[in-house]
């Protein structure tokens, strides 16, 4: 078996490129990243075939012109796939990037596998619409021209990665069929996240990613402002939209900590000074920092609307409370912080399970394993 992985970005892609190289079946690496940048995330460089000057255009300041941009990259990026694509037996594209390469793929006799991190695209357009709604903000879809591209991906892919049951659940209400979803979480670097001493007692609830609607912070805000519990910290750890400003005035209180984004080789500094992670997402194709702070044996209180559900076991290494409960999330908080014996054991239960079952190398096999049964079939 030879795989073809093409990325605009980096996402997860390099991960699986890793475990596909290590396993003698990586084929080629397109990326906008230079091929010096995928060497030393341990891709052989002779595997790389890059396309630089589209990641510059990306990384623009300015959230319009990026956008607009970063949509343009993707498909140059994507007409260069395509015109470089010869041979292999299965391409991994991501989706709203892949669609002439698929094509491409189609006519040498490849199986095709379209990357959806997020639930599917109408269902994220239409959850986030309703969240900017209940906020009274306005709400800035993809284009049209864009929502209906990675539609014809859906359509054109052998197969579609899915992160979650979340994810899979919204492609299979669309009518999808069950054998064309491939079910993979994510994994975590174990030698990069793993346990470090905690320097005091304080009992800290950490979160990290974009400070945003979608990742329902007004929520966590509200539920740790209303327990006010002697002693306790909140840590927001990520880049503040600034939809999310107005909140952060309303709930400021002693306690809370805005620690802005961090570099990820620093993130363990923040998962090793904390006691519990939160991510009360409303819309989340998985969340790749659930893993993470297992790794550093943090138990996750989480949502349904991520991966939290495939990878956390329910009161042994967290806890799933619905999407906009304010009272389930000050619920489990609460619980954990008069219960530091129960902490304890779930920290150590979340750590066992990232280190048997949710390292990136685990995740190539089952991705692996899924690519021959897709060759197998008709």
């Amino acid at each position: 078996m030879q795989v073809v992985v093409a990325v605009c970005g980096r996402f997860h892609g390099f991960h699986l490129a890793i475990a596909l190289q290590q396993h003698g079946v990586l084929h080629t690496l397109f990326t906008s990243y230079p091929a010096w940048g995928a060497s030393y995330f341990g891709v052989d460089r002779r595997r790389v075939r890059s396309l630089w000057p589209v990641e510059l255009t990306r990384r623009l300041p300015g959230f319009f012109l990026q956008r607009s941009l970063s949509a343009l990259g993707l498909q140059q990026f994507d007409a260069w796939v395509a015109r470089n694509l010869t041979e292999g037996e299965v391409l991994v594209g991501w989706a709203g990037g892949c669609l002439t390469s698929l094509q491409q793929a189609h006519r040498l006799g490849m199986k095709t596998v379209v990357e959806r991190s997020s639930s599917h695209i109408q269902h994220q357009m239409a959850i986030l619409a309703e969240e900017y709604d209940r906020w009274g903000l306005g709400f800035e879809p993809n284009s049209p021209q864009a929502i209906d591209r990675e539609l014809q991906e859906y359509a054109q892919a052998t197969a579609i990665a899915v992160p979650s049951q979340f994810v899979r659940q919204t492609f299979l209400e669309r009518g999808f069929p069950p054998t064309k979803l491939l079910h993979l979480p994510f994994g975590v670097s174990l030698t990069q996240f793993h346990p470090l001493p905690k320097i005091d007692s304080t009992f800290r609830v950490m979160f990290c990613g974009n400070l945003s609607l979608q990742k329902g912070i007004p929520y966590l805000l509200q539920a740790f402002a209303e327990l006010n519990l002697p002693g306790a910290e909140l840590w927001l750890v990520g880049t503040v939209l600034p939809e999310i400003r107005p909140c952060l005035q309303k709930y400021d209180r002693e306690g809370l900590r805005v620690m802005g984004k961090q570099p990820q080789g620093q993130l363990i500094r923040f998962y090793a000074q904390s006691s519990v992670f939160c991510l009360p997402s409303i819309q989340d194709g998985f969340g790749v920092v659930i893993p993470q702070a297992m790794a550093c044996g943090l138990p996750v209180i989480h949502t349904p609307h991520t991966g939290g559900p495939d990878i956390v076991r329910d009161g042994i290494d967290g806890f799933c409370v619905p999407i906009r409960d304010v009272e389930a999330l000050q619920a489990k908080i609460l619980y954990l912080y008069e219960n530091p014996s129960v902490l304890q054991e779930m920290s150590q239960n979340a750590r066992q399970q990232a280190q048997n079952a949710l390292s990136w190398e685990r995740y190539g096999e089952r991705a692996i394993a899924a690519y021959q049964n897709l060759l197998l079939s008709p």
